[in-house]
C-alpha cells in the first residue's frame, strides 16, 4: 500500500481523535500542525506520521498543556516538562497550590483543566482514562472535591455563558463521573462490610432530579463498607415512606439542589418514623443534605457541609 493510499482525509482524523474538523484547521492555521503533503486541489490528506503528532497533541492538551506549549512539543515529538516529585505535566504558567490544597498527583487546577479540556473536545476514552486513574489512585472523597466538582463547575459556568452550546460537554462529562463513581468497586480496594448494621438509605427530595452527590456519597461509603441503598432521583414521599418502613435504615439522606426542592415536611416526616419491638423502638438518622437545604438544616437534624463530613459521620454508628 502506497502512502497516498495509506493517508486519511481531515473528517476522518477529526473522528478517530474525537475532535472536529474545525479544530484541527485551526492547529494547522495557528501552529502548523497540518499535513506535511497534500493533493491535487490542495485537499489534505494526513500520512500515519501527521497523526501520530496530533495524537501527542491531544494528549498533551488533555493532561493541561496550554494548545501553544503542547503543539510546540508535539512537532518535536518531545513530552512536557514534569514536576519532578509527580511526574505529571506541568505548564510554565501554572501556579503551585498551597500543599494542604493539592492531591499527591500534582496540581489540582492542571487536572481540572486536562478533565475539562477532554470534555470539550467529547473526547470520551481521555476523560474515562483520566477518571480511572485518577479515582485508583486517590479514592472517592479527594477525587470528587478536589477533581470532579470543580470541573463540573467549570463545564457548567461555560454552558450558562454561552447560550446553552455546550449542553452537550456538560451531560458527556456527567456520564463518564458518574460511570467512574459506579466503577469505584473494581478501582479501589473496600473496607469489608459491617455486618449486623442496617444500610444508608441515599433518596433526592421528591423533585429533585441531581443525583451525581448521592452517587459520590454512595461510592464512597462502600469504599467504608457501609451498606447503602439508593433510591435515585425524585422520590415521591409514599415511595420513601414505604421504604423507609420496609428496610428500617441506620441514616436517611435526604438531597436537595435547589431551595426550591427542599422541604422540612418531608425530613420531619421520615425522622417521626419508629420501627421495632415495643420497648426498643428505633429511628433512623435523618441527614437533609444539598445546597436547597441553606446552611443549616432543620432544627434537630444534622446537618452535613462536604462529602468527607457525611462519609465520616454515616460510617460512625447510630444507635437509632
Amino acid at each position: 500500500m502506497n502512502d497516498s493510499a495509506a493517508a486519511l482525509t481531515s473528517g476522518a482524523v477529526a473522528r478517530r481523535l474525537g475532535v472536529s474538523p474545525t479544530t484541527l484547521r485551526s492547529w494547522d492555521r495557528r501552529y502548523g500542525l497540518g499535513p506535511a503533503a497534500r493533493t491535487r486541489g490542495r485537499h489534505r490528506r494526513w500520512t500515519p506520521e501527521d497523526i501520530a503528532v496530533l495524537e501527542h497533541m491531544c494528549r498533551l492538551t488533555a493532561s493541561g498543556v496550554p494548545p501553544g506549549e503542547a503543539a510546540r512539543l508535539a512537532s518535536r515529538g518531545e513530552a512536557s516538562r514534569a514536576n519532578p516529585a509527580t511526574g505529571e505535566p506541568d505548564a510554565p504558567s501554572t501556579r503551585r497550590r498551597d500543599a494542604s490544597t493539592v492531591l499527591p498527583l500534582g496540581d489540582v487546577r492542571q487536572e481540572c483543566r486536562g478533565l475539562a479540556r477532554a470534555a470539550v473536545r467529547l473526547d470520551a476514552q481521555e476523560m474515562r482514562s483520566r477518571l480511572d486513574s485518577l479515582v485508583g489512585e486517590h479514592g472517592l472523597v479527594p477525587v470528587w472535591e478536589e477533581v470532579m466538582v470543580p470541573t463540573l463547575r467549570a463545564v457548567g459556568r461555560k454552558w450558562e455563558l454561552s447560550d446553552d452550546r455546550y449542553v452537550e460537554v456538560e451531560h458527556l462529562l456527567s456520564w463518564h463521573v458518574s460511570t467512574a463513581l459506579r466503577s469505584a468497586p473494581l478501582l479501589r480496594p473496600r473496607t469489608a462490610p459491617l455486618l449486623d448494621t442496617s444500610p444508608v438509605l441515599l433518596a433526592c427530595m421528591p423533585d429533585e432530579q441531581h443525583t451525581l452527590p448521592l452517587e459520590a456519597l454512595d461510592a464512597a461509603l462502600g469504599e467504608n463498607g457501609v451498606p447503602t441503598l439508593m433510591l435515585g432521583a425524585a422520590v415521591p414521599l409514599e415511595a420513601l415512606v414505604a421504604a423507609v418502613r420496609r428496610t428500617g435504615p441506620s441514616a436517611v439522606v435526604l438531597w436537595s439542589q435547589a431551595r426550591s426542592t427542599a422541604g422540612e415536611a418531608v425530613a420531619r416526616r421520615v425522622a417521626a418514623m419508629e420501627w421495632g419491638p415495643a420497648g426498643a423502638r428505633k429511628r433512623a438518622r435523618v441527614l437533609p443534605s444539598g445546597p436547597g437545604w441553606g446552611r443549616s438544616a432543620p432544627s434537630g437534624l444534622a446537618r452535613c457541609g462536604s462529602l468527607r463530613d457525611a462519609v465520616a459521620l454515616l460510617s460512625t454508628p447510630h444507635p437509632g
